[in-house]
């Protein structure tokens, strides 16, 4: 490979990693105490893609890797390593406050300087051959184990911190995180590859770097978004109804009885409907514990709040689209109780296999007057 295509695509992609990480590390957020965790995040994100500013800059300006391969190679493994930890727990953070601990912390640094040492002992003291070799590809499986150990740990919080929504909100406020998911998979892919690329020829190596410009371009996009829904996504969760830990106590029948009663005098009257509904609104509506009441959906309909209300407000629907037909389905939608029209026609079709419309011109003839608006 001639350098001149390497230094070109280093070129391109250093410039921006510099703009991205400076940003994140010192641009402002609002001036409220519940945006010092996303603050926090983002300049741990800004600290990892600074760091691995700082190695694309070695290479464009000392052409280590063709000076010196292995320093090359010792170089982008530690500094991987250590930009694992820092990207899996800026994500982390935010879902988690207390993810990082000084003892957590030095853990992981204790396990990249252990890595690093170890790598360098491989790359510069063992002899060029068969042994240095298996020495390499046993450091390469080290940091893909190490970081799919973080990917699970990161998706672990993810998904409680879905739960949590789906058991405590009718909207659907795991929406609003969705984009850790799909980037939490994208670094999978691109962290393997910056392993493997370590030790491949150098003429395929322009093409990952050019590559990893639309992923921290998408990474960057996200944080921005991120800042608009941050601080109801962290309502939610510092409002959490219940430890994993917590025991429930009152499972009498008797208590069964009593909420299945009020339970359905509350859907008689329709009150699933209202917008923005939360299982602590209708727990205080129904004067009963929450955590009680979430316990009693989930063993009785065997789903989340955010489900059972959904199903509700589906039939709802259904009964609106057949019966008063000259509603359109922005309507429909508004007074069913759904965020938007693209959300409640997405998921209508989940829950019916077709589509508000389809589902209508398959209905009976609407009758003249129409609901009173809830």
């Amino acid at each position: 490979m001639e350098s001149s295509i390497y230094n070109y695509s280093l070129c391109i992609a250093l410039p921006l990693m510099l703009f991205f990480g400076f940003y994140f590390l010192f641009a402002k957020t609002p001036e409220k105490a519940i945006f010092e965790n996303y603050l926090r995040s983002r300049r741990i994100m800004g600290g990892g893609i600074l760091l691995l500013a700082a190695n694309y800059s070695v290479h464009l300006l000392f052409g280590i890797r063709f000076v010196n391969v292995n320093a090359a190679i010792l170089m982008n493994l530690s500094t991987y390593f250590l930009c694992y930890w820092l990207f899996s727990s800026a994500l982390t953070t935010l879902l988690d406050r207390f993810y990082i601990t000084r003892k957590r912390l030095r853990t992981h640094l204790s396990m990249w300087l252990l890595f690093s040492i170890i790598s360098g002992v491989i790359l510069f003291l063992l002899p060029d051959g068969t042994i240095q070799k298996i020495g390499l590809i046993v450091m390469a499986a080290w940091l893909v184990g190490y970081g799919l150990f973080l990917v699970r740990r990161l998706l672990k919080a993810y998904y409680k911190a879905v739960r949590i929504f789906n058991d405590t909100h009718s909207d659907d406020i795991g929406s609003y995180i969705k984009w850790m998911s799909v980037f939490t998979w994208w670094a999978v892919i691109f962290g393997i590859s910056c392993g493997l690329l370590t030790f491949l020829p150098g003429e395929w190596v322009f093409i990952w770097i050019l590559s990893s410009v639309p992923f921290y371009i998408y990474l960057f996009c996200c944080y921005q978004n991120y800042l608009l829904f941050y601080e109801q996504v962290e309502s939610v969760m510092e409002g959490e109804i219940a430890s994993e830990e917590e025991i429930l106590t009152d499972r009498h029948p008797a208590y069964h009885i009593e909420i299945a009663g009020k339970i359905k005098e509350w859907t008689d009257k329709d009150g699933y409907v209202r917008p923005g509904l939360t299982i602590k609104e209708l727990s205080d509506i129904l004067h009963t514990n929450r955590t009680y009441l979430s316990e009693y959906i989930k063993t009785t309909y065997n789903m989340s709040f955010r489900d059972w209300i959904t199903g509700l407000r589906i039939e709802y629907a259904k009964h609106l689209l057949v019966q008063y037909q000259v509603l359109t389905v922005a309507d429909i939608s508004e007074r069913s109780g759904f965020q938007s029209p693209s959300h409640f026609i997405r998921l209508f079709k989940e829950n019916t296999g077709c589509t508000p419309v389809k589902w209508r011109k398959n209905g009976i003839e609407m009758p003249r007057c129409l609901p009173k608006d809830k």
